[in-house]
């Protein structure tokens, strides 16, 4: 009882705090609904990775993604920043699971992922996304992984400056 009683004061305190568990799949703003955005229009692509704090195009970051069939409800996962649509940025999802499908981009291994396992971009799926909802940097994503997933999301959307 006493060790539920903690869990909880811990959860409390953590809300209060503004920070909640990825399990509650909310922002840190405390957020209910994804931080991310499907449908971006227009994106300017750029590598510029910068280990700094912020989100930066060539960075792997962590955000509240839309599920796909039912885009108020969604799950905090990684995503690849490509560049940028207008002042938001752009990025596609990535997974752990390879389905041998041509929208899926191998992108190796990384600091983004605890266990680390192979991770794959989901090239149809173009998010913008809030610099100040992004939670967390991964790392940066290599040169030549980062074109591989660009030239990937070229097949199924309008991108600028390959």
């Amino acid at each position: 009882m006493s060790n539920a009683i903690g869990r909880f004061g811990a959860s409390l305190r953590r809300a209060l705090s503004g920070k909640v568990s990825r399990k509650a799949g909310l922002s840190k703003a405390g957020s209910a609904s994804p931080t991310a955005r499907r449908e971006p229009g227009r994106v300017t692509i750029e590598y510029s990775p910068d280990i700094d704090g912020d989100a930066d195009p060539g960075e792997v970051v962590w955000t509240w993604v839309p599920y796909e069939d039912d885009p108020s409800q969604g799950k905090d996962r990684p995503v690849v920043i490509i560049g940028w649509a207008g002042a938001a940025l752009a990025g596609v999802p990535l997974t752990s699971k390879n389905h041998h499908r041509g929208d899926e981009v191998a992108v190796g291994t990384g600091a983004w992922d605890r266990s680390g396992r192979p991770s794959f971009a989901k090239v149809d799926q173009l998010l913008t996304i809030d610099a100040k909802a992004v939670r967390r940097e991964g790392s940066a994503l290599s040169r030549s992984h980062f074109d591989e997933v660009v030239a990937g999301v070229a097949r199924y959307h309008d991108v600028l400056g390959r």
